[in-house]
Formats: structure tokens, C-alpha cells, sequence
């Protein structure tokens, strides 16, 4: 049996380390093409937030959800936590998110620009560029990790 003294020196730290070490930001990660896409995705759906914040506050729970969903990828990919749960389908999971996210910011851009105030205007422009990094990140998706590969057997 340990005594206080033996618990109070040894246990914790170990414990602590061993907590500490689960979330551990993977730098390598975040300058790879994923994490650069992951964290333009972020960069630019705020700046949308921003924008909608400004012109139309109607728009901005949209910006502000795909905000919060891609910030949990970045978290989820950054600290290798998503190995974890590995009977969730995460490729597809990402897939789903691309998409989801490009069908809601052309219907919300194209709603914003016909308001014709500046910030609108400006949602708009930035809602076609983030829509078209969803459809790159949607496309490197589907071609890396869910696409059916041939192989010899299949092509003879």
C-alpha cells in the first residue's frame, strides 16, 4: 500500500503527464494540406460571421454553426483525438460536412447579396471563396480516402 507521501510525490505527476499527452497539438498536422484547408475554412467562415454580423444578423447563426463544426474538426484532427472513436466513419464524417457546408453558404450568400449593403456584398464574395475551398476539401476527400481504387485483379 502506498502512503500519502508516495502518493502525493509519484501518482500525480505520471497521471497528469499521461492526461496532458492525449491533447497534444500535432504541428505536423496543421502545416499539412488538410490542416491548411481545415484552418482557411475557419479563417473564412468567421470572417462571414463578421460580415453577417455587420448587414444581415439573420445569416449569421449559419456562419456561426459551420464556425463551431469546423473548429471541432481542426481540434478533433490537430490533437489525433478522433483515433479514439474508431467506429465513427471519419472521412465520411468529413465529407458530409464539406458538403453540407457548401449547399448552406450558396443558399445563404446568394439570400445576403440581395440585400445590397456593403457587408452583404462583401459575405457574398468571401461565401463564394470558402464555397469553392468546400468543394476542393470535399474533392480531395472523396478522392483520397473514399473513392473505389482499382487494382490489377479488378482491371483484368
Amino acid at each position: 500500500m502506498l502512503s500519502a507521501r508516495d502518493r502525493r510525490d509519484g501518482l500525480p505527476a505520471e497521471g497528469a503527464a499521461a492526461g496532458l499527452q492525449g491533447f497534444a497539438v500535432d504541428k505536423t498536422f496543421l502545416s499539412s494540406l488538410k490542416g491548411i484547408l481545415l484552418e482557411t475554412e475557419l479563417a473564412l467562415t468567421f470572417v462571414i460571421f463578421i460580415c453577417f454580423t455587420a448587414s444581415i444578423s439573420a445569416y449569421m447563426a449559419a456562419a456561426l454553426l459551420e464556425f463551431f463544426i469546423t473548429l471541432a474538426f481542426l481540434f478533433l484532427y490537430a490533437t489525433q483525438y478522433y483515433l479514439r472513436f474508431d467506429r465513427l466513419n471519419w472521412p465520411c464524417l468529413d465529407f458530409l460536412r464539406c458538403v453540407s457546408a457548401i449547399i448552406i453558404f450558396l443558399v445563404v450568400s446568394f439570400a445576403a447579396v440581395t440585400s445590397r449593403d456593403g457587408a452583404a456584398i462583401a459575405a457574398f464574395v468571401f461565401g463564394i471563396i470558402l464555397v469553392s475551398v468546400f468543394a476542393y476539401d470535399a474533392f480531395k476527400i472523396y478522392r483520397t480516402e473514399m473513392a473505389p481504387r482499382t487494382t490489377q485483379e479488378d482491371q483484368q
